[in-house]
């Protein structure tokens, strides 16, 4: 990654801080664009009069603000970069910033892909969900492509993250030219652009959408992608110019991890309901109907509530297992680390027979 190709905004940023005379800033930056950090802070501090604290935690998202700690220490605006703003009321003045990536890749590289993917969702286009036995339902629950509802149609949903975001109509009509239906899904309130998707939110999915291309690096956003829509997805990485595809196997491997938390907690009597205390995940009252439910079932839930969640803060606690209802890829991407089943609100439910095998896997979401 050429960290030198990314666009930071810092003119419109620095002109912001000269006009309101500010002279305490706060700086909020994603961790793969830390390494940059200290020059930015030397470049504000060098044109303008303000001093520049580098808000050093660990930062995943727009969910993940700073503000009431910055407001403490005197600090008279936030800049949040690489990152777009959310429905949440941020607490004092901020300046998000979505810092961009120069980068345009080829897409011959990912058409085979996506011819395949598109034969794929051509396959299932009407098809209807048939009345499955408990044990069938089961298995349909772990297959990768079998979850969604039948599809209307075979469109290509171009989506990406933010930091490539800027390419997506053009992107959009080179695919067109290559003979693809191409639609940029628009999502919730808690997402800003066209073609957005975050670690927790894929609202822009529907069923005129057969399969995806993801335009980014990583598979943080691909895997929650497939796991919410069961649908096809490649992926075309604009920093190397790589295809790749969120292949069935791996999905079907997280699937079977989260059948076995589900069969595990079958018996378990003592929960503790995990609230998250940053203001994008705080899901308080979903965590109190958790605990409602628990009861009815005879069991016991105790509400813990972190603003930093991992295993060495929660694994000591005498209780059979962890329900979370903070950040829903906790339990997806680091279940591992826990002693303990360390399940979500749907696999909760399916565990106590409130929801069934036969609706398949459902993506825990913040809307």
């Amino acid at each position: 990654m050429d960290l030198n190709r990314h666009d930071f905004q810092l003119k419109e940023l620095i002109d912001r801080i000269q006009t309101n005379d500010n002279r305490l800033i706060a700086l909020q930056v994603p961790e793969g664009l830390k390494m940059q950090a200290l020059e930015m802070m030397d470049e504000i501090e060098e044109e303008t009069a303000a001093k520049v604290i580098l808000a050093a935690d660990p930062c995943y998202g727009a969910c993940d603000l700073v503000h009431d700690k910055m407001k403490m220490m005197g600090v008279e605006l936030v800049a949040h970069m690489g990152h777009s703003q959310m429905n949440i009321e941020s607490g004092m003045p901020t300046q998000f910033i979505d810092v961009t990536y120069d980068g345009d890749p080829e897409i011959d590289a990912v058409l085979p892909l996506l011819a395949q993917h598109r034969a794929i969702a051509e396959s299932r286009l009407g098809q209807l969900e048939e009345d499955l036995s408990e044990e069938e339902a089961k298995e349909r629950f772990l297959d990768a492509v079998g979850r969604v509802a039948p599809l209307k149609g075979t469109k290509l949903g171009l989506v990406g993250s933010i930091q490539h975001l800027h390419l997506i109509f053009d992107f959009k009509k080179r695919f067109e030219a290559a003979g693809y239906e191409v639609e940029v899904p628009v999502g919730g309130a808690r997402l800003t652009f066209p073609g957005q998707v975050l670690g927790c939110n894929y609202s822009g999915d529907d069923d005129e959408i057969g399969h995806y291309l993801f335009l980014g690096s990583g598979d943080f956003h691909p895997i929650g992608l497939a796991l919410h829509t069961g649908k096809p997805l490649a992926m075309l990485d604009p920093y190397t110019g790589d295809a790749d595809e969120m292949g069935a196997e791996r999905i079907e491997r997280i699937l079977r991890q989260r059948f076995g938390m589900i069969m595990s907690i079958q018996d378990s009597q003592t929960f503790a309901i995990l609230i998250g205390e940053k203001p994008g995940q705080m899901r308080r009252t979903l965590a109190l109907r958790l605990k409602r439910l628990l009861t009815k079932h005879g069991k016991k839930g105790y509400l813990l509530a972190l603003e930093h969640i991992g295993p060495e803060l929660i694994n000591f606690y005498p209780v059979d297992a962890f329900v979370n209802t903070a950040c829903p890829r906790i339990a997806i991407d680091d279940a591992v680390r826990y002693s303990k089943p360390l399940v979500t609100p749907f696999e909760l439910e399916v565990a106590l027979g409130e929801k069934k095998w036969e609706t398949g896997y459902q993506f825990d979401e913040i809307p």
